[in-house]
């Protein structure tokens, strides 16, 4: 569970980088999984055999599903401010996806804020630079620029 700071130092928090995150494994399932959540069933993802003839060698995760997998890794590592009311994805600057997650693959992220900009009394869109890494890869499986709206209670 993710430290609790105040309103003040959430404000601030430009420039604090956090993680990194446990790893968590991509294993078959989830990836059926997702394929199926999404109507996507290209072989590259779901079909073993037909993808030991690519240049992955293997299944891989969709880039999507990594994308989506930001969001229980980042929770894990991000501080919450002590009067947050709710926080929303507010969407992507930048994303790249640079390496595929393999199948079985193990996963883990890292972030930096970049920005904390007020947009109304108690509404705050944060920036913050997302890498998610690949466990024994150089390059990871994506940079992401990740926006949020956080709000904040009264105090």
């Amino acid at each position: 569970m993710p430290a609790t700071i105040s309103e003040k130092e959430f404000i601030a928090s430009k420039g604090a980088e956090y993680g990194p995150s446990e790893w968590m494994k991509v294993d078959q399932d989830r990836i059926n999984k997702f394929a199926d959540a999404t109507d996507d069933h290209q072989f590259i993802h779901v079909d073993p055999e037909g993808a030991k003839e690519t240049p992955f060698g293997t299944t891989i995760a969709h880039g999507f599903l990594s994308l989506s997998l930001l969001v229980p890794l980042v929770s894990q590592i991000t501080p919450k401010p002590d009067n947050v009311k709710m926080g929303v994805n507010y969407g992507l600057n930048k994303l790249r996806f640079l390496a595929p997650v393999k199948v079985n693959s193990e996963i883990r992220v890292k972030s930096k804020v970049l920005d904390v900009v007020e947009k109304r009394p108690g509404q705050y869109l944060t920036t913050t630079e997302v890498t998610l890494e690949i466990k024994g890869e150089k390059t990871p499986a994506l940079i992401a620029e990740w926006l949020g709206m956080t709000f904040l209670a009264d105090e």
